[in-house]
């Protein structure tokens, strides 16, 4: 009897160390004790690479929910459509935002509810045949990801082009443009006696040429002074003198007009007596010549030996 007994022991024990293990497996696969759950549907319209059904929901950094299917829009493929389901307990606003975030380091993503002010109205989830829609928001990091791509050709591009400029020809350019610049930059600094003294003569002439300058300016200020003073009371004087010859034209011209007949007799008169004045200096030119002989041998002039040569009237 006693080894049956003992046998029965051992099963009785096996069996209860069995349930025991399977009880601890439900606790396990069920740590939130059947907790009720509300529904939501969460779109998307950006890439959501790293999330995948099992993926976390977080509110503020901690779970509340999980995604259990993710599906496209059938109208819309771009659009991706994310059924979750959150703790029934869980309060979510109608200005609570959703958007992807990254769980850890190798890109698996998370669903991020964030916001939501208490004294906004409360968002009712629903059932999973009829769940509640939330339009997420896209993330920098979806952004970044979703540009990466087109990053990556850019970068791509540039280094072909790189390589497309350093081909054999533009490398032996490049060489002989850098030989000619060590080449020119030994040559000034062989000069650099030549090029000081050069730069201290440019130096010398600027400080004179802004001499001279100061000298000009100076004139000029001078030239203004003496203008303002000086030139003013001159150009007076000459406008009072230009008035003044204009009146004494304007007289002229009266005086002619009213005295036009004997102004026309005493230049007839004037025309008359020119033979007369003619005779006169041929006179007077004969008496000069006269003079001059009887001055120089007053005996021939006398005697008339050098008889005097009349000139023509």
């Amino acid at each position: 009897m006693e080894p049956k007994a003992h046998h029965i022991l051992i099963g009785l024990f096996t069996v209860v160390t069995v349930a025991a293990i399977l009880l601890f497996a439900l606790w396990l696969g069920d740590p939130e004790g059947n907790r009720d759950y509300t529904w939501y549907e969460i779109g998307f319209r950006q890439r959501v690479s790293g999330l995948s059904e099992g993926s976390a929901v977080q509110y503020s950094g901690i779970e509340v929910g999980d995604v259990v299917e993710l599906t496209l829009d059938p109208e819309d493929p771009s659009h991706v459509l994310a059924l979750v389901r959150v703790y029934e307990d869980i309060t979510v606003r109608e200005d609570t935002r959703a958007s992807l975030a990254l769980a850890n380091i190798t890109g698996a993503m998370t669903i991020q509810f964030s916001g939501g002010k208490p004294g906004s109205t409360v968002l009712e989830g629903g059932s999973r045949s009829n769940p509640t829609y939330i339009q997420a928001e896209p993330s920098p990091f979806s952004a970044l990801m979703s540009s990466s791509e087109s990053l990556f050709q850019r970068a791509d591009d540039f280094l072909t082009n790189a390589n497309s400029f350093l081909s054999k020809e533009n490398v032996e350019a490049l060489t002989a443009t850098l030989e000619n610049l060590r080449v020119a930059s030994d040559a000034l600094v062989a000069e650099r006696d030549n090029l000081n003294q050069a730069l201290v003569t440019v130096y010398d002439a600027a400080a004179r040429a802004e001499e001279t300058f100061g000298r000009y300016e100076d004139l000029g200020n001078y030239l203004n002074q003496l203008l303002e003073e000086e030139g003013r009371p001159m150009f007076a004087s000459a406008r009072k003198a230009a008035e003044s010859l204009a009146q004494a034209t304007t007289r002229i011209d009266t005086l002619v007009a009213d005295n036009e007949g004997s102004v026309s007799q005493g230049l007839q008169s004037l025309g008359e007596l020119a033979p007369v004045v003619h005779e006169l200096r041929a006179t007077l030119h004969n008496l000069r010549l006269l003079t001059q002989r009887l001055e120089e041998d007053p005996g021939k002039a006398l005697l008339g030996q050098d008889p005097i040569q009349e000139v023509a009237p």
